[in-house]
């Protein structure tokens, strides 16, 4: 979480640097958004010991509530490349034959990276949608009841996005997104014989806001006239 709250300091301080530079410019090449997010994992799970199944036996990842940041750089007015980014920590519960047991806690980074097509204004609302994919690495990770040493395997899945920005004024925006990811990961509690195959598939469900500019006015220090992205 340090490191999360040094990177909205920065984001904030480049935001300011920009503003301070020059109005904000809904032509401009890069968005930057400061949200909260709300992951709800659709998680399921195989679980084996000695590898034979545990009949019955599944897990269910936490849904948690986390801030997060977005960059999105404009190739044209309406194809742009995005990257979502933050820090979060999750728990996991049985379910079924083993429900109550604590299967341990972990941290992830789990970026995702989207390739969009954003709408011309309607009204103020910019509509867009996109796919990529997400990246998810787990670390201090704490093994619970279960003991041994739990280790995650890194992962890596498709992602749908859809949402919405809405103008309010000299380049801010207020943001409404919405993102779902298919990936799974293998759990092994290390010295226990006990391993699992989880499927995570998150639903992100994100709000904030955001403000639009033109790198260069930020980069070169000065204010200087805006060319439209064609």
């Amino acid at each position: 979480m340090r490191r999360l709250g040094i990177g909205t300091l920065t984001v904030l301080a480049l935001i300011s640097a920009s503003a301070s530079a020059r109005a904000g410019d809904y032509s401009g090449d890069t968005l930057v958004r400061v949200e909260g997010s709300v992951v709800v994992p659709d998680s399921g799970a195989h679980v084996y010991s000695g590898g034979t199944t545990l009949s019955g036996a599944d897990a269910e990842i936490s849904t948690e509530t986390i801030p997060s940041l977005t960059i999105t750089h404009f190739f044209t007015k309406n194809i742009a490349a995005e990257l979502f980014c933050c820090f979060a920590k999750f728990s996991a519960e049985g379910k079924g034959a083993i429900n109550g047991t604590n299967l341990g806690n972990f941290w992830a980074f789990p970026p995702v990276v989207t390739l969009q097509y954003h709408m011309d204004p309607i009204m103020g609302f910019k509509p867009y949608g996109g796919v990529g994919f997400q990246y998810i690495h787990y670390f201090n990770t704490n093994s619970g009841e279960l003991g041994g040493n739990l280790h995650l395997s890194d992962s890596f899945g498709f992602a749908l996005q859809g949402g919405v920005d809405y103008e309010i004024g000299n380049g801010w925006y207020l943001n409404a997104d919405v993102k779902k990811i298919w990936l799974d990961t293998d759990a092994n509690w290390r010295g226990t014989g006990i391993t699992a195959k989880v499927d995570v598939d998150p639903l992100i469900v994100s709000a904030g806001v955001g403000y639009r500019f033109n790198l260069a006015d930020l980069l070169s220090g000065r204010s200087s006239e805006s060319v439209p992205l064609k």
